[in-house]
């Protein structure tokens, strides 16, 4: 009876539940990444360093190359965190899609280790 009941929740609910949880694993990593946080944020200057402009016309121009080498920086950075945020999403699409191709093979998998050891 217990087998049967293991039988039932693994090829019903226990599959429907890893097809669901990807969900939740999708949120989970853009929540890590704080993906939305980078995206509002990709221009900004990196840190908040930026250089005021002083009265004269050279200093206004050494600001504006230092705010925009800041800038310049902080995208990168920002852009590299979030090109591995979408690296790690599409990680975890795969392994997931695997986990729900695999998963109605595992029990069958059993017999046949037991099988495959005692030969």
């Amino acid at each position: 009876m217990l087998v049967l009941s293991f039988l039932s929740w693994w090829y019903g609910r226990g599959w429907k539940e890893v097809a669901v949880s990807l969900r939740p694993r999708l949120r989970w990593v853009t929540s890590s990444f704080s993906v939305k946080q980078l995206v509002k944020t990709l221009f900004q200057p990196w840190r908040r360093i930026i250089t005021h402009p002083g009265s004269s016309l050279a200093e206004k121009f050494r600001a504006w190359g230092d705010n925009a080498i800041s800038r310049a920086v902080g995208f990168v950075v920002r852009a590299g965190v979030l090109l591995a945020a979408f690296v790690t999403l599409i990680a975890v699409i795969l392994v997931t899609l695997a986990e729900i191709i695999v998963w109605p093979l595992v029990p069958l998998a059993v017999p046949g280790l037991l099988i495959a050891g005692l030969l």
